[in-house]
């Protein structure tokens, strides 16, 4: 049912039109006044509004994976960040030292720019009308589709970013994210995990954590791995020989740092979209702190109050984005052609 409350804003903006006029001179609609009309269509979109921000799109992984900032003023261009990287060392001193060696955050700035993504719907006065005579609310499907697009749009900056504009990605080229060289062990030669055996599959997933043990001094330790949808499913439902566990189970009990592993369709050989490595499936290990990495959206999607013109009404709706912000680089690391 439609809220008790309403968007004063947008009552005025019926008001201010016409439309109200036109659905009280029409025999049947029930409205004692232009006024009344206002109120009602009023108490409907901020309904509808309402709905549109309620809903969740799970298959945007990179909105559930990620960490979600948004710290900055949607008023602002641009962002500028540091990504670190520990210098220096300590050595046995003895009393009385004044020599102490210097440890330090190394800092490279890296100024990222912010875009607004953009959509709108909208209900002309025949969808008023028919709502009405129907007693039905209007229909909120438009509101949901706006919202749909945007965060689809939103979902595959994160991950890809934006090449027109600039926008980066967590698969973007130049993040300095380090690669995992997949062996070609499996049937065939192939690095595929699907033509794998369970334990060059545990291998490779050891391996992996090897990597950024050894290129951080174990200072960085991810605990999320983010597989391919299909891939996540063969290792959840594939059993290693004479133990009862599947693969997933195996690693998550037996993984020393490793809490999740988490599916994400967007990073499938076929999601040329989401993926700038396609057609080679792609595998992500990282950290899941927002210290280490965000994804930055300053305004997450806002609808403003509904514009009358000529006989339908349109509500525009806004989102601002600037994409993934990494941090720490070498708290992620990249497999291709899993």
């Amino acid at each position: 049912m439609p809220s008790t409350g309403y968007s004063v804003a947008d009552y005025e903006a019926l008001m201010s039109s016409t439309i109200p006029a036109a659905l009280v001179g029409v025999q049947g609609m029930r409205f004692d006044s232009a006024e009344d009309a206002s109120v009602f269509f009023a108490r409907e979109l901020d309904y509808i509004k309402s709905q549109s921000y309620d809903v969740e799109y799970p298959e945007f992984t990179a909105l559930s994976i990620f960490p979600i900032s948004s710290e900055v003023n949607p008023g602002a261009e641009t962002v500028t960040y540091y990504s670190y990287d520990k210098t220096g060392m300590a050595k046995i001193i003895s009393n009385y030292a004044t020599d102490l060696p210097r440890a330090d955050a190394k800092g490279k700035p890296t100024t990222a720019i912010i875009k607004s993504i953009g959509a709108s719907y909208g209900y002309s006065v025949q969808e008023m009308r028919a709502s009405r005579m129907a007693g039905k609310s209007l229909d909120v499907r438009k509101a949901e589709a706006t919202r749909y697009q945007i965060d689809y749009l939103n979902n595959k900056i994160a991950w890809a970013g934006d090449e027109e504009t600039g926008l980066i990605g967590v698969l973007s080229a130049g993040n300095n994210i380090p690669f995992y060289t997949i062996p070609a062990n499996g049937e065939g030669s192939s690095t595929l995990w699907k033509n794998k055996t369970a334990a060059q599959i545990l291998a490779d997933i050891n391996g992996m954590q090897a990597q950024v043990a050894k290129n951080t001094k174990n200072v960085e330790r991810p605990d999320t791995l983010v597989l391919p949808a299909d891939v996540y499913i063969d290792i959840s439902t594939r059993q290693i020989d004479n133990t009862g566990y599947t693969i997933k189970r195996f690693v998550l009990e037996n993984a020393p740092y490793l809490k999740e592993i988490v599916p994400a369709a967007e990073l499938q050989s076929d999601a040329t979209d989401t993926n700038p490595y396609a057609p080679q499936a792609v595998a992500l290990l990282f950290k899941k702190d927002p210290r280490k990495i965000t994804i930055e959206n300053p305004l997450p999607f806002y609808q403003y109050p509904l514009q009358p013109q000529g006989l339908e009404v349109i509500v525009p709706c806004e989102a601002r984005t600037a994409g993934a912000i990494i941090y720490y680089p070498l708290s992620l690391l990249i497999a291709l052609g899993i």
